[in-house]
């Protein structure tokens, strides 16, 4: 047997559940017509592993099949019923006051934790109960304007996912041409970047050797992605998005490529907003091109820029009004000078109260070490490039060596790294960096 074999069936035991449970559910009553409440209860009350495993199977297949009203009561019920032991609070702080030892440590270990945390993970521990609890988290999500309480429960949930996701578990796999239908299913549906509309554009994508692309998969969620980055390498930066996407395009020996492209990221599971994954993908992927393609030196981006058209709108409404009154790519090169000069105070001027840049995408890649490298005009021509940037697109360059301290002078100065041709442009429009 192979070492990857033996580690494959390893991973594929530990996280089996159904292996740990056997079947015992014989021994438990299963009363029919169960109220949410008694199916809440049995799972919280449930003394051994395995009457656990059972309630907790038997209340996400419920959950499962409920409407929403029905799914709101469950969430009622764990934001009042199963919340913080407020009343014993005060006493246990006391106790460890006067003396730090390990006992009192532990029940204000136990007590600063909602009871609500404790059903979560029985959940989990079911034979795909993580998925499930992806799943019901994004229904979490989309109630919580109209029910701001559930964010306590959305806050518990997504501090366990933020363990369970740790970059420690998570398996990062190559996706070409001879990945399984399935998956491949897949990478379309999720694409949010730049949308693939027929099995030709998805192997455009996978299967020349200029082009790469790669997934993080989580070993409890089986063939499901959590995330994918899409790769072109290049013999330069690119300009524009056509010169990837293009099909007719010249293609070049991998080997001969000096430039790693990253043009699409997706996040595929709405349950797991908030849990990033993109920053160590971005680095473990450049690590892995580097080791395998000794001429790649550069390491960039072709990104979007989403929140340009709705700043624009708030920021200069006469401008906003005359793009997109019958917006044509015509329109908007007779207005370069004007639009050049707004998409540099859009991302340089910002009136956030965390004095971050306005773009969210800006936020990602900066955030993580790269360096605002280029700002290129009329770069994605595509209906949804014109709506929502005027066709703006960006390069962020990722400099192996120098992306720690990158990161670290923007989370302290809240700086922009940019490049010197950027700041030149900055000092003609006399905008201050930063």
């Amino acid at each position: 047997m192979s070492k990857f074999s033996f580690f494959s069936d390893l991973v594929n035991t530990l996280f089996d559940k159904n292996n740990r449970k056997k079947n015992f559910s014989s021994l438990f009553e299963k009363k029919q017509n169960k109220s949410l409440l008694e199916f809440i209860e049995n799972v919280n009350d449930a003394k051994g592993e395995i009457s656990a495993l059972n309630y907790s199977e038997e209340l996400l297949d419920y959950l499962s099949k409920c409407d929403q009203k029905t799914l709101i009561s469950f969430f009622e019920y764990l934001e009042k019923d199963y919340d913080l032991e407020i009343n014993s609070i005060e006493e246990v702080l006391k106790n460890y006051n006067k003396k730090k030892e390990y006992n009192f440590y532990k029940d204000i270990k136990k007590i600063s934790e909602s009871k609500r945390l404790e059903i979560f993970r029985r959940l989990n521990s079911t034979q795909h109960g993580t998925i499930n609890l992806v799943r019901l988290r994004e229904k979490l999500l989309e109630l919580l304007d109209k029910h701001p309480n559930f964010r306590k429960i959305d806050f518990d949930l997504s501090s366990l996912f933020k363990d369970w996701f740790n970059r420690g578990f998570l398996i990062l796999k190559p996706i070409d041409w001879e990945t399984p239908a399935n998956i491949l299913e897949k990478i379309i549906e999720y694409e949010a970047v730049h949308q693939i509309k027929s099995w030709d554009e998805l192997r455009s994508r996978l299967e020349p050797q200029d082009r790469k692309c790669f997934a993080y998969f989580h070993p409890a969620m089986e063939d499901e992605p959590l995330i994918f980055i899409e790769v072109a390498l290049t013999e330069d930066i690119p300009e524009k998005i056509n010169q990837i996407l293009n099909p007719d395009r010249t293609m070049i020996n991998s080997e001969e490529a000096t430039t790693a492209v990253f043009y699409s990221i997706s996040n595929c599971q709405k349950g797991l907003q908030g849990i990033s994954f993109g920053n160590f993908l971005i680095k473990q992927v450049a690590k892995d091109l580097q080791n395998n393609f000794e001429n790649l030196s550069k390491f960039v981006t072709l990104s979007p820029v989403p929140g340009f058209s709705k700043w624009l709108k708030s920021n200069d409404a006469t401008l906003f009004d005359k793009m997109y009154n019958k917006s044509s790519t015509t329109k908007i090169q007779k207005n370069e000078i004007i639009l050049n000069e707004s998409i540099l105070k859009y991302f340089f001027i910002s009136k956030r109260l965390d004095y971050l840049p306005n773009d969210p995408v800006a936020r990602f890649h900066i955030g993580n070490g790269a360096i605002l490298e280029r700002i290129n005009f009329l770069s994605d021509t595509s209906e949804k490039g014109l709506e929502q940037s005027l066709g703006f697109m960006v390069n962020y360059l990722y400099n192996l060596e120098e992306v720690e301290i990158n990161h670290e002078k923007y989370v302290i100065d809240k700086k922009i790294n940019t490049s010197k041709s950027l700041e030149k442009e900055f000092i003609k429009l006399n905008i201050e960096i930063g």
